[in-house]
């Protein structure tokens, strides 16, 4: 098992730092925060981000675009804007079992982090109006709140 883990470790860090340099896609960035003019999601983003950066990156990558075949992706995701009880629920429970994002199947674990509902509703909050993503309504912790296991 430590052996999987010595070799397996270093594989999977190479995978995400030779995608998160793959110049071959195009690159959306965030949405400036500075611009969002309704002031309650502008600072449920700014904590969403600091969730994001502590939680999330390490597999959907600082661009939203996750890992081909492992991670699937947020940026301009349908799974996101199509499913969000169901995106709600990942983030707060974890995800496991095969989802398809983007017209591409992915059938990995995610791995419950443990968040609070406010954490979770900012973490939501701004990964759906980053990386070309946008929403209408906010994410509430009363909405998050409600979604059951």
């Amino acid at each position: 098992m430590k052996l999987l883990l010595i070799i397996g470790l270093p594989i999977t860090l190479l995978a995400c730092k030779f995608n998160s340099e793959d110049t071959s896609q195009t690159t959306t960035s965030t949405t400036p925060i500075s611009n969002i003019q309704n002031p309650s999601l502008k600072e449920s983003m700014e904590r969403g981000g600091l969730v994001y950066t502590d939680f999330c990156m390490q597999c959907h990558l600082a661009n939203g675009y996750g890992v081909p075949g492992s991670f699937p992706p947020l940026a301009q995701s349908d799974w996101l804007t199509e499913k969000r009880t169901e995106s709600i629920h990942a983030v707060k429970y974890g995800q496991q079992g095969e989802i398809t994002v983007n017209g591409k199947k992915y059938n990995s674990y995610m791995a419950p982090m443990g968040l609070t509902d406010e954490e979770v509703a900012d973490v939501m909050n701004y990964i759906m109006n980053s990386w070309g993503n946008t929403q209408t309504k906010m994410v509430t912790p009363a909405e998050v709140k409600a979604v059951e296991k």
